[in-house]
């Protein structure tokens, strides 16, 4: 039996989602933190999803202290505040990538200001029934929620087409989860954006490392190294991905170094940066009454060191448009026989399109399970690490595991940045 099969994404279930994008678990572990640190709206939200502390702050693996608590609390304060007042300072439509389940919506809607929050879908259709309900109804129009995947230039421009004039694009939380792969792609894809409609991209996330470490140094002293390793393997454990392992991540142990790698890997995509010192943009923080007076000045000294980068399209930026980034769908033809399920998957397997996969192998699985699968990647473009994840899921339920064949060049990149090269069966050919 033979058959073409497209899914109409919106009939997929929440737990599909929820497999392919662990990531989100995140998300919530920064409201839960938001909310207990009296932010009036994200209580309101946290109580509606039914947010607790253990459910948001431990893992299967880690239990977070008191001391970890705090710090991530006050390390989330300070870039959540000096994210939105940058944003608001630069005039332009602020463009929220990934926006979580914050309710930074709220209070640009309160101001007369648009909004635009893009995420994960798992996100956006939780996020875009409880936020909105927590606005004026006369301010609603202004806030605007859209499914996406960073790496999929066309369906960032499809989010963003309505917006006329300059955008504020702003990343707290996502490049610390991406491969080099996913962070050029996305690099690529901000570029474009910015240079079809002016703005700039302020992102908190590529000296994160050391502004955590500032923080928790500030508050226990050497215990810093014990929690930070902790909180690693907290995020490992909820996001399910290695964290921190792109170039656009600076490590505290080589500042100089790193901050130099960074700069050239925007250079290599066409932007270029500029450092902004976080204690220049430092907020009154509610959550620095919880630390003692020498606590809270050691960490606001602490924050002269470490910066959010402002980053815009470089005067040698390409014109050319990049069409690996996009494609016009993604489809799936599937046929069974001896136990093994061939695959042929054309477009791109991502974020979007990888629960579209996992959703047709569990059904095909239902009727007929399969001992082995090979995939036709012929026509397959890209792939992400939701993709990678899928496979990995079908691999452990198969006896002979997955067989991958005809990749390309911008796909055997990936396979080997992440180590799936030697995870799953690569082959030339049938």
């Amino acid at each position: 039996m033979e058959s073409t099969w497209i899914w109409d994404g919106n009939a997929l279930d929440t737990s599909l989602l929820e497999k392919v994008n662990p990531v989100f678990q995140t998300a919530k572990m920064t409201l839960f933190q938001l909310a207990a640190n009296g932010d009036r709206d994200a209580a309101v939200l946290a109580e509606n999803m039914g947010l607790t502390l253990e459910a948001t702050q431990n893992s299967a693996t880690t239990t977070a202290s008191p001391e970890q608590v705090l710090g991530g609390t006050i390390m989330l304060e300070t870039r959540y505040q000096a994210m939105a007042q940058l944003a608001e300072e630069s005039g332009f439509t602020l463009v929220d990538l990934p926006c979580g389940y914050t309710p930074r919506a709220i209070s640009f809607a309160k101001k007369g200001l648009p909004y635009y929050g893009l995420d994960l879908p798992v996100v956006i259709r939780e996020a875009a029934v409880q936020i909105p309900a927590l606005i004026p109804p006369e301010q609603r129009s202004l806030v605007h929620f859209c499914e996406v995947d960073a790496t999929n230039f066309a369906s960032l421009d499809k989010a963003l087409q309505a917006i006329e004039g300059s955008v504020c694009i702003t990343t707290e939380g996502l490049l610390m989860y991406f491969t080099d792969s996913e962070a050029g792609m996305l690099c690529d894809n901000i570029r474009r954006i910015l240079e079809k409609k002016g703005g700039c991209w302020y992102t908190a996330d590529v000296e994160s490392s050391l502004q955590y470490v500032i923080t928790m140094r500030a508050l226990v002293g050497d215990r810093f190294m014990e929690i930070m390793k902790n909180a690693t393997q907290q995020t490992k454990d909820k996001s399910d991905v290695a964290i921190g392992k792109n170039a656009l991540i600076t490590k505290p142990a080589d500042m100089a170094g790193s901050i130099q790698r960074a700069m050239m890997f925007l250079a290599q995509h066409g932007l270029k940066a500029e450092r902004i010192t976080v204690a220049e943009h430092m907020p009154e923080l509610s959550s620095l009454s919880k630390v003692r007076p020498e606590q809270a000045a050691s960490l606001q000294e602490g924050m002269k060191h470490c910066a959010f980068w402002k980053i815009t399209p470089s005067a040698s930026s390409p014109a050319t448009e990049l069409p690996s980034s996009e494609t016009e769908g993604f489809s799936i033809r599937a046929s069974m026989q001896n136990r093994t399920l061939a695959l042929t998957l054309s477009g791109r397997l991502d974020t979007i399109t990888a629960p579209n996969l996992l959703a047709f192998f569990e059904r095909a699985q239902a009727q007929c399970p399969a001992k082995a699968v090979r995939v036709d990647c012929r026509h397959l473009d890209y792939i992400s690490s939701a993709g990678l994840r899928v496979l990995l899921i079908i691999h452990k339920v198969c006896t002979d595991g997955v067989t991958m064949y005809d990749t390309n060049e911008v796909v055997n990149e990936i396979l080997a940045q992440t180590g799936f090269d030697s995870i799953l069966n690569i082959s030339d050919g049938q």
